[in-house]
């Protein structure tokens, strides 16, 4: 067997030098300068104006994604209880409105999540800690119950992860004065 695998390689190798032979060899072919192609790329001068208002407006843009995704303030909203129920709809349009919720720990919670938004990255909601993921058909309510234990931040999130809200629980034995509770979340 490894006397074929010589035989095989050596023959090859003859081949190959046999054809380089006949078709001329690489280093005997001649070299001729190519000519600059039209197809390639050119260099087109901008004047000075253009340039500082494409850079202008890049930087622009930067500024309002970061102010956007992490400057932007959220919308904190306090949940009343109703028949010992702490509900609150949230407006699903572009993202959560509010999307910072502050409830009571120990009494039971209803999200009713409102969809306008026809894009698909809204169309589920999802909160890991407490291990719901509901679709949110469009123009419909949809509401999601849970009881929150423990005090704490817990986050609801679109399915892509993209769009972001908190549900803040604060302790139940806190007084229910709407100041109070926001001071909380705030800290």
């Amino acid at each position: 067997m490894r006397c074929f695998h010589k035989l095989a390689l050596s023959s090859l190798t003859s081949l190959g030098l046999l054809l380089t032979v006949a078709t001329g060899s690489p280093a005997q072919m001649t070299h001729e300068p190519r000519s600059e192609s039209n197809g390639g790329f050119r260099r087109i001068e901008q004047p000075l104006w253009a340039k500082a208002l494409v850079t202008t407006g890049g930087l622009g843009l930067i500024g309002l994604e970061l102010w956007w995704f992490v400057f932007s303030q959220p919308k904190l909203s306090q949940v009343k209880a109703q028949d010992g129920i702490q509900e609150i709809t949230i407006e699903v349009d572009g993202g959560y409105e509010p999307n910072q919720i502050v409830v009571q720990a120990g009494l039971p919670v209803r999200l009713n999540f409102h969809r306008t938004d026809p894009s698909s990255c809204l169309e589920e909601v999802r909160l890991p800690d407490f291990r719901i993921a509901k679709a949110l058909p469009v123009n419909q309510t949809t509401a999601i119950e849970f009881t929150p234990d423990e005090p704490g931040r817990y986050e609801f999130a679109c399915g892509m992860n993209m769009f972001r809200g908190i549900v803040e629980v604060v302790d139940h034995s806190l007084k229910t004065n709407s100041t109070d509770l926001a001071t909380v979340a705030e800290s």
